[in-house]
């Protein structure tokens, strides 16, 4: 879900880049030396899968991992997306220059929230169908609130964006789907071969 240079008016991008610099600001404060491998890989994961797009009707749509990085990194995955953003956007011209906040902060507000609200249930959770459950819905809701934010930042900078906002939103229904699918089974098998990866302090 890569905003493009030229589509959002200037307060809605002095806003969103300035709230982005703060979650950024957050997760680096939270990283140490033993943090570095996780957070490189898991943006690294996300450099890649979000490369990938699908045409689907008038739009595209590609994996996101926001549950994932949620639930493995929590605020930490604000810097992670901000360095996958820049690379993207520097060398394959995804997204923009100027939208670098504004993506930043849709992709890191939903991470967050999929943290507080799964992670809870990581630790609790037992059984291995439940568990899978618990990291489809963080998926799920990974995407869910990519399409919410991203639907809110486009109608704040525009009204007539409305068109387009069901379009993207529309294009996402199966990523919602498949992306539930791909973070239940890596939740449940991290939770198998290294549980403590699943925290996200």
């Amino acid at each position: 879900m890569h905003i493009a240079d030229g589509v959002l008016s200037l307060p809605v991008i002095a806003v969103s880049s300035t709230l982005a610099v703060g979650g950024v600001a957050m997760g680096l404060s939270r990283i140490d030396y033993e943090n570095i491998p996780k957070t490189g890989i898991l943006s690294a994961a996300f450099f890649v899968a979000s490369l990938i797009h699908i045409n689907i009707g008038p739009s595209s749509a590609h994996l996101m991992l926001t549950g994932l990085l949620g639930l493995l990194l929590g605020w930490k995955a604000f810097p992670a997306l901000s360095a996958a953003f820049v690379l993207q956007t520097l060398f394959f011209g995804y997204g923009g220059i100027t939208t670098l906040g504004p993506n930043t902060l849709n992709s890191g507000a939903a991470a967050l929230i999929c943290c507080a609200l799964f992670s809870p249930f990581v630790k609790k959770v037992k059984g291995r169908k439940r568990f899978f459950w618990v990291g489809f819905l963080a998926g799920a809701a990974g995407i869910i609130l990519n399409c919410f934010f991203l639907a809110v930042t486009l109608y704040a900078s525009d009204k007539k964006f409305t068109a387009t906002i069901a379009a993207i939103s529309l294009a996402h229904v199966p990523i919602v789907f498949i992306e539930g699918l791909v973070t239940g089974f890596v939740v449940v098998f991290l939770k198998k071969v290294k549980p403590e990866m699943l925290s996200p302090q």
